[in-house]
């Protein structure tokens, strides 16, 4: 069985990464001579995929290029090389020749020395395609630096100065004019807004967190909040996996244990409530170490990291079909036997704290999907350091809780359910929900890099199939591998949740003709995603860019609202849904105000690389959400999503900041106080 479960996990493994792997580049360098050194990329591509040259017009695929970071000591000695081998055709789809590589490709960029000490940070940015899909355009990092190149002369230091300038330039201006192309609104519409100049671009970006803080605004800072939020979460989170098949059985052998053999009650009470302590400090030490290891910020980012996104969606369909009974997911036993074995040879608390441990690792089949699922969730809630620990020890209180209130109260065993039959199904409804649950991971990847493949009408659409095969399952009519065949009857809680369920699905169904059905907006993709909408009512940025944005509203006369959201945020689209769409709030910011949605995860590239100082430490920003959350940190001072803000025509807010609050009443009130504002100017 163990044989069976790797090899399921590695060919669904294979399956997702297939796209990614199609393509990979190799590099290398060469030393021509004392000046001169060659950056040589060597690409190999599987069978029908092609990568694309260099020698590609605008408004075609993503050619070949060579992009800087850094250079110093160096300069580029011409553009970037492709090598031979290539083949040219008339593209049906972008109208025009293409030139690209079949089998292997080989791109070299030279680089020159002039001085002495050199560094030069650059990347190859390539694309490639076959008959049917496209990778998102790729960066291979590439690095020269030494100490042996010649000694400078007057005319290298200028050519060394001209690289710089040429290589970093007026990034942010750069990155303005190029960006404003990916402005939603239309051509004619961006054909008429006259362009800002470089005073009025450096004015929008101008830090106005004082005076949002002279508004009342708190930056959206929801740390407090968040931390109740993130160990509730880890809190329901423990309660699960309390009823599952590797945890409820043993409460009453453990609790039971600990107050037979001291023959002291009183002391069998202190020894489960050790046992319970020792729950705690084990998995807050595993959200610790989650923290020290990756960090709040990396987990945040990993948070729409494609790769990520969609193995830890392969990791909730494998434990799904495990709790649907099609293997059984454990650790090695030799780590609990181990473990178990050093147990009865201690005495005292190391002993107790052995058996806590060694019910963590024998109970990992059923609490392994819940802490995943719950340290992704956590690490994008609250935007603290803390969160995985206070998500742990909100799961490690809920898990350890019983243990101790059966030691205090051992008369409540009796009362208390027994294992059966039960327990199995658990077990299989946490399956369904893992299910489900792991589409909306795959959107978030999805959604990050526009690759369309689960767009709203998909998703409601498999949800709807998930719950009512739930809900059917409640009832009976299907049965899995560990189910009781002798079962005829259904108890009055499964025929309730299986209402529920049932109901759930035929509510999701309008969703499919574009009804709001806010109870899963938290979870679908947006409602822009969707293709097939007959909701005439529509509320979406004009622009995505915010420049191209303020310039707009500056030409037409009228205030901006910035919606800082992101591809993956929860809460963004509950107030899309739960707010936007309110009669009230709909008419003001389509008639009165220029709306702007600054998306801090989209992964689309910079044109080139914008290096600014954050903190006193140079960031290099890369994709278009590293700029807007850029943008977020230092012109308001917040880090959180979503966040609006109220802005005059000079990039002057005109009231507080607003968070996630679903109150309507509130939110039009936070309009109309920015458009009085506005108009008092």
């Amino acid at each position: 069985m163990k044989k069976f479960f790797t090899l399921t996990l590695l060919l669904l493994l294979t399956a997702v990464t297939a796209v990614q792997a199609q393509v990979n580049f190799s590099v290398k360098y060469k030393r021509v001579n004392s000046t001169t050194i060659d950056i040589i990329f060597t690409g190999t591509a599987q069978p029908g995929w092609h990568i694309y040259s260099t020698n590609i017009g605008e408004g075609g695929p993503t050619r070949a290029e060579f992009g800087v970071d850094k250079i110093k000591g160096a300069k580029l000695k011409g553009s970037l090389k492709a090598g031979p081998g290539a083949k040219t055709m008339q593209d049906p789809i972008f109208e025009m020749p293409v030139t690209f590589f079949e089998g292997h490709a080989t791109f070299t960029q030279r680089v020159e020395l002039l001085d002495k000490d050199y560094e030069l940070k650059g990347y190859l940015k390539y694309g490639a395609c076959n008959d049917e899909n496209c990778l998102p355009p790729t960066s291979v990092n590439a690095k020269v630096a030494g100490t042996d190149g010649p000694a400078p002369t007057a005319e290298s230091k200028a050519e060394e100065a001209a690289a710089a300038a040429a290589a970093q330039g007026n990034a942010l201006t750069t990155a303005t004019d190029s960006m404003a192309a990916t402005a939603t609104d239309s051509a004619a519409a961006m054909a008429q807004v006259q362009p800002l100049d470089s005073a009025q671009t450096q004015a929008l970006w101008t830090p106005v967190i004082k005076e949002l803080k002279n508004f009342g605004s708190d930056t959206g800072d929801m740390t407090g909040k968040a931390w109740y939020y993130i160990f509730f979460l880890g809190f329901v989170g423990g309660l699960v996996a309390l009823f599952t098949p590797c945890v409820w059985p043993i409460i009453p052998m453990t609790v039971s244990f600990f107050l037979k053999r001291s023959g002291d009650r009183r002391k069998g009470v202190r020894d489960a409530i050790t046992y319970g302590v020792s729950i705690v400090v084990i998995y807050v030490a595993l959200g610790l170490i989650i923290t020290t290891i990756f960090g709040a910020n990396a987990l945040n980012d990993l948070s729409t990291n494609a790769v990520f996104n969609i193995l830890f969606f392969l990791m909730l369909v494998v434990f799904a079909a495990s709790f649907f009974g099609g293997f059984e997911i454990t650790l090695p036993s030799k780590w609990g036997d181990a473990v178990d074995n050093k147990a009865e040879k201690t005495t005292g608390l190391l002993s107790i704290f052995l058996m806590a441990f060694t019910l963590s690792l024998v109970s990992f089949s059923c609490t392994g999907p819940i802490i995943g699922f719950l340290l992704v969730e956590v690490s994008t809630s609250g935007g603290s350091a803390l969160a995985p620990t206070i998500g742990m020890l909100g799961f490690a209180v809920a898990l350890a809780l019983p243990f101790t209130l059966f030691a205090l109260f051992p008369t409540w065993l009796k009362s208390a359910p027994k294992s059966g039959g039960w327990l199995n199904n658990v077990k299989v409804v946490l399956g369904f929900l893992e299910l489900a649950f792991a589409l909306k991971f795959f959107s978030v990847a999805d959604l990050a890099y526009g690759w369309h493949l689960l767009d709203r009408e998909t998703f409601l659409a498999l949800w709807i199939v998930i719950f009512a095969l739930l809900g059917i399952y409640l009832l009976g009519a299907i049965k899995f591998p560990h189910d009781d065949e002798d079962e005829r009857h259904t108890s009055v809680p499964r025929f309730f949740l299986a209402l529920i369920s049932l109901a759930f699905a035929v509510y999701m169904v309008p969703g499919l003709w574009g009804a709001p059905v806010k109870a899963v907006s938290a979870f679908a993709p947006p409602i822009s995603t969707q293709d097939f909408n007959l909701d005439p009512v529509k509320i979406e940025a004009k622009f995505t860019d915010y420049e191209a944005g303020m310039a707009y509203a500056r030409q037409t006369g009228k205030p901006v609202m910035v919606d800082f959201t992101g591809h993956g945020c929860v809460n963004c689209r509950k107030m899309e849904l739960a707010v936007w769409h309110d009669a009230k709030v709909r008419d003001l910011l389509t008639k009165d105000y220029v709306l702007i949605s600054l998306y801090v995860d989209e992964k689309a590239p910079l044109p080139e690389p914008i290096e600014v100082q954050e903190n006193g430490q140079a960031t290099t920003l890369r994709t278009v959400g590293d700029k807007w959350s850029y943008l977020q940190r230092s012109k308001f001072g917040a880090n959180a999503q979503p966040f609006y803000v109220l802005l005059d025509n000079n990039g002057r807010p005109l009231n507080s900041s607003y968070s996630y609050d679903e109150n309507i009443d509130k939110f039009v009130t936070f309009l109309k106080k920015g458009l009085d504002n506005y108009n008092k100017q």
